[in-house]
This record gives structure tokens, C-alpha cells and sequence, in this order.
């Protein structure tokens, strides 16, 4: 019984450390989609460092990162870019008095979302490009209207200025309130790396690009775990 105690060890250790390799073989080569490692999206400068390619040093990148931020969640909470450490996160601007395209992308997210359900590397975020209006309770309510598949799901609103500069020179987006009532925001859905650097851009009413965002999820997923598996 002890053998057998110990075989069954040694088989989960096995697939455990197989697992991250397997993935991304089957995604980025084997997989339907045969996505190639995902780009990495926004201004790049070259650093003064290099490392080594093919026996030549070559100039290291600089690749653009989200600044931090002070938001609140749906429940009153603070959230900053701490609070998305060691996480893949998914982002997209809206507000809850938008007549239609925020409702469906909203409910294409929340499909994705249900695919996530349980895993607690990947977060979900809805920014309101109306924060007089969208207050955290206002955000709550909605929030249960919606029913997120994903408790790993952040509604969050907070200061103008902090919201249209996070969306023009953080994910590159535009956010400019037109009147009263008139938004101009993009319709944009954003793949967020562990780095903070964005990954991916979909349109959030495309069935097409919703199903890109779910597979390059997963090919995220499979690299963040590669860069996390112990080379021996």
C-alpha cells in the first residue's frame, strides 16, 4: 500500500511539471488556433542592456506597462495595479446608462468569464467612463444584474482624470465625455499580462474576437506558466 502511496506521488509531480510544457505545445503548435506567442502591444523603446541571440548581443526592449492607479470596486474597495500582481486581466471601458454595444460586449465577456469561473489567475475588470453617475453602489447594482460567471470580476469607478488618462496613455484607448449624457469610449477589450504590458485587443460586440480572447487567454495562461517552470 506504501508503494502504491508513493507511485501515485511520483505520477501527479509528473504531470504537474509536464503540464505547462503540454500546453504550450498543444496551443501554439497542435492547437486549432496555432497561435504564435502573443504580441505585446504599445510604444517600444530599446535599453541600454542586451543579452545574448544566436551567439550576438542584441539590444533589449523596453516594452510599454500600465502606470499605477487608485480605483474603487463595486463593493467599495480599493484597487490599484497591485491588486492585478501575479495576475492575467481582462479590461474593457463602459457605463451603466450605455443604450446597447456596452450591454453586449458586457455579455460576451461574461461567457468568456464562465470558462474562468474557477481560476484565480485570471480577473476580469469593467471601467465606467461615467463616474459621476457610477458610484460603487450604482456599479453593485448593475454587477448583480449581471451575474459575472467570475467572482474575480472588478467593476470599478473613481476620479474623471484618472479614469481618461488611464485609458488614453495607460491601454491606449479613447475616453472623452461629449455631453451629458454622450460618451465617446472605445469598444476595445484589452489581454493583460502578469507584466502589465497589454497583450491583446478585441472588439467587444465581435463573436469572432471573443472567441480570439478565449484562446489567447489560454495561450497566456500556458506562457505565464512556462516562465514559472523550474528548468532542470
Amino acid at each position: 500500500m506504501k508503494l502504491a502511496g508513493i507511485l501515485k506521488k511520483i505520477v501527479i509531480l509528473v504531470v504537474v511539471l509536464a503540464l505547462p510544457g503540454f500546453l504550450y505545445y498543444l496551443l501554439m503548435v497542435e492547437g486549432k488556433n496555432r497561435y504564435y506567442p502573443l504580441s505585446v502591444f504599445g510604444p517600444k523603446k530599446l535599453a541600454k542592456t542586451t543579452h545574448s541571440a544566436h551567439g550576438k548581443d542584441v539590444p533589449d526592449t523596453i516594452f510599454h506597462t500600465l502606470s499605477d492607479f487608485k480605483l474603487t470596486d463595486q463593493d467599495g474597495k480599493p484597487v490599484s495595479l497591485k491588486t492585478f500582481d501575479h495576475k492575467i486581466f481582462v479590461v474593457c471601458f463602459f457605463y451603466t446608462n450605455c443604450p446597447n454595444v456596452c450591454g453586449e460586449m458586457l455579455k460576451n465577456l461574461n461567457v468568456v468569464a464562465a470558462n474562468y469561473a474557477k481560476s484565480k489567475m485570471v480577473y476580469f475588470v469593467s471601467i465606467t467612463v461615467d463616474p459621476k453617475r457610477d458610484s460603487a453602489g450604482v456599479l453593485k447594482n448593475y454587477a448583480v444584474a449581471l451575474k459575472p460567471a467570475s467572482k474575480q470580476w472588478r467593476f470599478l469607478t473613481g476620479d474623471t482624470s484618472t479614469i481618461y488618462d488611464l485609458a488614453r496613455h495607460g491601454f491606449l484607448v479613447n475616453a472623452v465625455q461629449t455631453g451629458k449624457d454622450d460618451f465617446i469610449y472605445s469598444d476595445k477589450v484589452m489581454l493583460v499580462d502578469e507584466e502589465k504590458r497589454i497583450r491583446g485587443y478585441y472588439t467587444g460586440a465581435s463573436a469572432t474576437d471573443i472567441d480570439r480572447l478565449n484562446n489567447e487567454i489560454r495561450v497566456l495562461i500556458s506562457e505565464e506558466l512556462m516562465k514559472d517552470t523550474p528548468e532542470y
